[in-house]
């Protein structure tokens, strides 16, 4: 049991030799901290012995509030609240198969009312979504919430108070991807049911077959809620979109092979598509792949370019051309990283720095023809296949991160005074919150709109009739993203523009903006195709000019 400390017990160690300050009622001894301090001894000396909450909130997050206290704390004020155990997990309601019935007119009296899930989080208005804080929806059950609450607190204990060193190093720790897997997360981002036969994992909090694409979006968002897009790709980026082709179109032999070492979380896969002279433009990539005269391997040569993950990856999953120029030369291969012939080397790009954004060469690489995914030729649909997949995972990225960006502002906004008053106060920065949050709750909603659709379609119609919206929404979410970052830093003004430090998301998140408009398909080349698809699909289904 933690030590009970007087206000006059603490006033006395205000020494170099013994210091001791209070935040938020807990006693924290930062003796042997003070020449690790990263503004110096100074400070801490000014409130040694006393209370020194209003100045730590001022200057530091939750997250070094979690980080420290494991490592500092040495008891609490007498007085202060204990946290009661939280209550056990409600059981979990089944799920009822939806069932499609004859369209009847109801009455508004006779349509049951959908109950509002217990408010929860820190409860800062469009600071999570509605659901989260009060507000019925149609699309979240108690499971939603279990998970919602797990991956939180994982992130809390496991991710947050290291991200600063993270994002500095480049890199994540290999301990967290593997718990990624241990805990069934990886199992559970890859746009299909859950792959049970392919792994012994479980999400804690949601039986296997419960899982929905709804708990997929409710992961990924609160993955994102980091506020680091170099750890969200890190730990989903590659595999999210690598894996998904292998496991609906590999062979069986291969599939079995490779999967369960992947959702495991000892084995990593990306994908490798873009090219130096190859982006959006998919249709017209180089690399190639000719066949051995026995038929039994293919001869793979040419280049990839920003490729995230691939200098972890041991398997990529790679686009390559087989037959003649355009969409029907392009086939699949998944290709492994200890074949001979293929070389990588970390590539440095503005944003996403944990991300290991790669530059891949391949040099006579010998591939089996086991190794094929799809049908040769026809590697241009598996492609296609993927796309919706990829770009909504960029969306519910965005979509936090813009929300991320909206929380931090309007938490320093209440902090920060300037002219005798909190910032708060100032008309021009409520209208600047006003136009973020609108932003991001448009983006949500339709989000969700678009993932009930999928979840309701099977793959052929979602790809037919949602490649358009999808393509929409996925240029409205780094639109947004790109707006709430530079209203957030000029929120924070200099604290924005500072790595660390209580700005430190607004200034991670404003370098990663790019590294989300661009790739999936440039903000440009999605309106366009938002469009153009768009006509298309409602023209075959009857459109009257």
């Amino acid at each position: 049991m933690a030590k009970v400390f007087s206000l006059e017990e603490v006033a006395q160690h205000k020494t170099k030799d013994s210091l001791w300050i209070v935040v938020d009622g807990e006693v924290f001894d930062v003796t042997k901290f003070q020449t690790e301090h990263p503004g110096g001894q100074k400070i801490l000396s000014r409130v040694g012995g006393k209370d020194a909450s209003t100045q730590f909130w001022k200057y530091h997050s939750q997250g070094v509030f979690n980080k420290y206290k494991p490592k500092l704390s040495i008891g609490t004020i007498e007085g202060k609240a204990v946290a009661a155990p939280p209550p056990p997990p409600a059981p979990v309601a089944p799920v009822a198969a939806p069932v499609k019935a004859a369209v009847a007119v109801v009455s508004s009296q006779e349509v049951e009312k959908k109950e509002a899930l217990e408010p929860w989080g820190e409860l800062i208005p469009f600071g999570d979504p509605s659901w989260y804080q009060g507000y019925p929806s149609a699309y979240y059950n108690e499971t939603h919430a279990a998970l919602r609450n797990e991956v939180r607190a994982w992130m809390e204990e496991k991710v947050e108070p290291f991200l600063n060193e993270w994002d500095e190093a480049k890199r994540v720790p290999e301990e967290i991807y593997k718990e990624m897997g241990t805990r069934g997360y990886l199992s559970g981002l890859l746009g299909v049911h859950f792959p049970t036969q392919y792994t012994q994992n479980r999400v804690a909090s949601v039986p296997a077959e419960k899982w929905d694409l709804f708990h997929e979006f409710v992961l990924t968002d609160e993955l994102s809620r980091s506020g680091s897009g170099g750890f969200v790709w890190n730990v989903i980026g590659g595999y999210a979109i690598g894996l998904p082709p292998l496991l609906k179109f590999g062979t069986k032999e291969v599939k079995e092979r490779v999967i369960p070492g992947i959702l495991n979380g000892d084995k990593r896969i990306c994908l490798a598509i873009t090219e130096p002279d190859a982006g959006s433009d998919v249709a017209n990539l180089g690399c190639t792949a000719e066949k051995t005269a026995d038929g039994k391997h293919y001869i793979v040569n040419g280049e990839k370019k920003w490729i995230t993950n691939g200098i972890w990856a041991d398997y990529f999953t790679v686009a390559v051309r087989t037959g003649g120029p355009g969409m029907g030369g392009i086939s699949i291969l998944l290709i492994e990283k200890d074949f001979p012939g293929v070389k990588t080397r970390k590539m440095d790009c503005q944003g996403v720095w944990a991300s290991g954004t790669t530059y891949i060469t391949f040099e006579d690489v010998k591939v089996p023809v086991e190794n094929l995914i799809g049908k040769e030729n026809q590697g241009f649909k598996v492609i296609m296949t993927n796309f919706n997949h990829e770009r909504i995972g960029i969306i519910i990225q965005c979509s936090r991160f813009a929300r991320v960006l909206y929380q931090e502002s309007v938490k320093y906004a209440h902090k920060r005074k300037t002219f005798g008053q909190p910032l708060i106060n100032h008309p021009v920065i409520r209208l600047k919150l006003a136009h973020m949050l609108r932003q991001v709750e448009a983006t949500h909603s339709w989000l969700e709109s678009l993932i009930f659709q999928v979840s309701n379609m099977d793959e052929q119609e979602a790809m037919f009739k949602l490649g358009g919206p999808i393509a929409a929404l996925k240029a409205q979410s780094t639109v947004t993203f790109e707006f709430c970052a530079r209203e957030a830093a000029q929120i924070f003004g200099g604290l924005g523009y500072t790595r660390g430090g209580i700005g430190a998301k607004v200034e991670r998140l404003y370098r990663d903006v790019r590294g989300y408009a661009i790739p999936g398909g440039s903000e440009e080349i999605m309106l366009d195709l938002s469009v153009r698809q768009s006509l298309k699909v409602h023209k075959v289904l009857g459109m009257k000019l």
